[in-house]
């Protein structure tokens, strides 16, 4: 089980990494049937995993999952900031994986942790952002005709996998992990909602009640910002571009402008888009003394912040993930975790139980395209209904829930158009 290349920070780290592993576990029981199915059958035997993921304990258990299948994982960070430095040191000492992250990593460590993972010549990528999908089209061509497939856990990612689909340069076939609905009604929402508001309570210790949080983008992963927010006592703003979604929000009873009206009146902004420069220059003339901003999509562009340095007087660090602007007139803006994902930066990223449910699409899916081995063409593909329904049968299992079944006769008439009035 030894490993001998890797690259984590300490790996005296790897007991309470092993302890916390373990107790994530505890809350992921469909990943836990799975890794037992895998265990029994192998059907992951022989396959090389280039995985690029938060490093945080419900990556380790996934990790765990695909190797009792019987794959070789190698792994690296998907973000500089998100790594749990524990868990990467036990992944390495307790599961034999190879792991290449650290928290806090320079951009030359990150993109050369990238090619270390792909030195392993992957079969199958597992990517959360696009960057190993990226990297291998623009300077890995060689490794490109090995590759059977891979999948993407992320809304940005998958946005970067259409976009090169369109493009027609996409090489393999990428299920889209991000889109099963076991994945993103219940991870962007319930996930991306607690745990952003846990990591700007960690990072500011501020009062939320009374409040205007302005959470910017109403999708899946906004509307449980926003929802959690209101349920601390925050009076909810949402800016957004799509007009429908903006109509949501209104009728979910939220006020709705633009950003620039939005600047004046909020105290914490949320970006949540997956789009660049949410919150520019002319926001950060309007907003008030003490300000708080903070992203929660995957990359740190929504937030302009060569812009916030160049209008700046003076930066300090308020507190840890806590970087303090003096802009003009004197007042202060606050930047959380560097514009970094800031659950994943300044806490510990989404609870296990809404994790379990998007492994377990991680590792279905994976099977899936090993058993449709050149079945399936270049392009981007959902994930299947039957794993999409199958998971969330096991997650109620799992919770001791219980649904009703179709009678016969109940069969008869949905697959029927002659009865009517």
């Amino acid at each position: 089980m030894a490993v001998t290349d890797y690259d984590v920070k300490d790996l005296a780290l790897a007991g309470s990494g092993q302890d916390r592993i373990n107790w994530a576990a505890q809350e992921m029981p469909v990943l836990r049937q799975i890794k037992e199915r895998f265990a029994r059958e192998k059907p992951l035997q022989g396959v090389r995993i280039a995985a690029c993921l938060h490093v945080t304990t419900e990556t380790a258990n996934l990790m765990r999952a695909l190797k009792a299948g019987g794959a070789e994982v190698a792994l690296c960070a998907s973000n500089p900031l998100s790594t749990q430095d524990d868990v990467a040191a036990s992944l390495v000492i307790h599961d034999g994986i190879p792991v290449y992250a650290i928290k806090g990593e320079d951009k030359d460590t990150y993109y050369a942790h990238l090619e270390a993972t792909l030195a392993s010549r992957p079969h199958f990528t597992m990517d959360d952002g696009c960057d190993l999908v990226t990297l291998l089209h623009q300077q890995r061509h060689d490794l490109l005709p090995g590759i059977l497939g891979g999948t993407e856990e992320t809304t940005t990612g998958v946005i970067r996998l259409r976009a090169m689909a369109e493009e027609g340069v996409l090489a393999y076939p990428v299920i889209a992990v991000n889109d099963a609905l076991t994945k993103h009604m219940f991870d962007n929402r319930y996930g991306t909602g607690q745990s952003t508001i846990d990591a700007i309570l960690r990072a500011t210790n501020v009062l939320l009640a009374g409040k205007t949080v302005v959470v910017a983008g109403y999708g899946w992963c906004g509307r449980g910002v926003a929802s959690r927010a209101r349920g601390m006592g925050a009076h909810v703003v949402v800016t957004e571009i799509n007009p429908l979604k903006a109509l949501e929000a209104v009728m979910d009873g939220f006020a709705v402008m633009p950003m620039r009206e939005a600047a004046r009146v909020g105290d914490i902004f949320i970006t949540v888009t997956g789009n660049i420069n949410v919150l520019d220059a002319q926001h950060y003339a309007l907003m008030k003394d003490g300000a708080i901003l903070c992203n929660a999509g995957h990359f740190n562009v929504e937030i302009n912040i060569p812009a916030l340095e160049s209008a700046a007087r003076e930066k300090r660090m308020g507190r840890p993930f806590v970087e303090q602007y003096t802009v003009e007139g004197g007042r202060s803006i606050n930047l959380l975790a560097e514009g970094r994902l800031v659950n994943l930066a300044a806490a510990e990223g989404h609870p296990s139980a809404v994790m379990d449910m998007s492994f377990a699409n991680q590792a279905l899916s994976v099977e899936y395209m090993l058993q449709h081995k050149g079945q399936m063409k270049a392009g981007v593909y959902p994930v299947p209904d039957a794993i999409d329904q199958e998971i969330a049968r096991l997650k109620l299992e799992a919770m001791g829930m219980q649904i009703d079944t179709l009678t016969p006769e109940q069969e008869r008439y949905l697959n029927s158009w002659r009865e009517g009035t």
